[in-house]
């Protein structure tokens, strides 16, 4: 099984190489990423991608700590991909 990490790399290259792969993933991000990786990402998490220029910087903060029961259980049964 591949980490998040190597996922996001795989995603990354390729729409560096790919414009038409790059702006599936800006228009359908979840359906582009789970169609490119062969995974099924929930329907109850959203997936959103910025594109970065030299103007804007994009800072991705990690999950609050304090999650629930039911996002513990989806995390533990390997549901949540956090990059």
């Amino acid at each position: 099984m591949r980490s998040g990490d190597e996922m996001l790399k795989q995603i990354v290259d390729k729409s560096a190489l790919d414009s038409d792969f790059r702006n599936q993933l800006l228009s359908d991000p979840k359906s582009t990423i789970c169609e490119e990786l062969g995974i099924t990402i929930p329907d109850s998490m959203n997936v959103v991608v910025h594109e970065s220029d030299m103007q804007t910087v994009h800072i991705a903060l990690p999950p609050d700590p304090n999650i629930t029961e039911e996002q513990l259980e989806a995390v533990s049964a390997g549901l949540c991909c956090c990059w």
